[in-house]
């Protein structure tokens, strides 16, 4: 059984420090008021602050429920709380592991098919079909909040530029993997260039017969069980419906923070607009842990463009970052634990069967 103890090291410390550092720098340049926000700070309504801890443990629960709805139409049944314990450890994964765009999905396959075996094919399937509901989510709400921006007039510039520049990117990728979804053959084809590629490095020391057999039988199970999305546009739906609850509640996170420091003439558009391009630049795999730096620097930087006072915008951006990053870390390295502790008490529960 594959360990799932993390530890700690220098490494791991050195560059979440490097990222805040030039996060603080990124301030000091634009000359933001750092002790003014520190006041803010301080100055804190808590009940919103804890309503916004509510909404990120609600973002969490809707975007858990959207994939165990497409899990279990395929047939992979987990409980409420064990597939809330897999999101949590794969958020934990993405935070930690310097590839966001993949590190967390790989991680609730791991767990699933440790459990089930054979569900491979079916868990990729769903993890695809989530992230094309997600992709497809934020493109949605990019769109509505840049068309508010312009009525508003304030959308111009490198905003603007970024708009268009991530809708379109976007759409291409969502495109693509949609294809490939519905072409077996190019998948297939993709398979047999990867696994000559390996063959090739290893020169030949890498035995790939029994390792193609199963990543073939893998991508036609993920071919069948997308087929059977297609006849199943009611379980689309639901699992959609959740998704979009879970984007809500994502953007209520930071329009709650705005209102416990205060600033509550902050436009629901601004919000929409600089969560959807943040979430757009988390997901590329920049090989930083702890995603700190460029998605602070990135918000903070759309805040202030859009409108809002750069010692409230950086103060902002610090709170919600707490709760998505942080908060997020704790719990999820909590379920890690726990998911840890389970594996080794059924290993060991499992030999004493066979003992006796």
């Amino acid at each position: 059984m594959v360990s799932m103890k993390f530890q700690f090291t220098w490494k791991t410390a050195l560059l979440p420090a490097l990222g805040l550092l030039a996060f603080f720098l990124y301030l000091y340049l634009f000359n933001v008021d750092i002790p003014k926000i520190i006041a803010t700070v301080q100055g804190i309504y808590l009940p919103l602050y804890l309503l916004a801890i509510a909404a990120v443990m609600f973002e969490t629960l809707f975007f858990t429920l959207s994939w165990r709805s497409l899990l279990n139409f395929l047939s992979v049944k987990l409980s409420v709380m064990k597939s809330l314990l897999y999101v949590w450890f794969g958020t934990f994964v993405d935070i930690v592991i310097p590839a966001e765009s993949i590190s967390g999905e790989i991680s609730r396959v791991y767990l699933v098919t440790r459990e089930q075996n054979g569900a491979i094919g079916k868990v990729v399937a769903s993890l695809v079909t989530q992230r094309l509901m997600g992709m497809g989510v934020n493109v949605a709400s990019l769109f509505i909040g840049a068309i508010a921006l312009l009525m508003r007039q304030q959308l111009y510039g490198i905003v603007l530029n970024l708009t268009v520049f991530l809708v379109a990117a976007t759409v291409i990728f969502l495109v693509l993997l949609l294809l490939l979804c519905v072409k077996e053959e190019w998948t297939l084809k993709i398979i047999d260039v990867v696994i000559r590629l390996a063959e090739y490095v290893t020169r030949g020391r890498w035995k790939s017969a029994k390792i193609r057999k199963k990543v073939v039988e893998a991508a036609k199970a993920f071919h069948s069980a997308i087929k059977e999305f297609g006849r199943a546009p009611k379980t689309l739906f639901v699992s959609a419906f959740f998704s979009v609850l879970s984007w809500l509640f994502s953007l209520a996170v930071a329009y709650l923070v705005f209102c416990s420091i205060g600033f509550t003439s902050i436009h629901w558009s601004v919000i929409i607009v600089t969560c959807s391009i943040v979430a757009a630049v988390k997901a590329i795999p920049l090989g930083v842990p702890f995603e700190v730096g460029l998605p602070e620097i990135t918000m903070s930087t759309l805040y202030i463009v859009l409108g809002v006072p750069p010692d409230v915008a950086a103060t902002a951006t610090i709170l919600t970052r707490i709760l998505t990053v942080w908060l997020r870390f704790f719990i999820g390295f909590a379920a890690q634990q726990w998911l840890g502790v389970k594996a080794i008490t059924t290993t060991a529960t499992n030999s004493k069967k066979v003992n006796t």
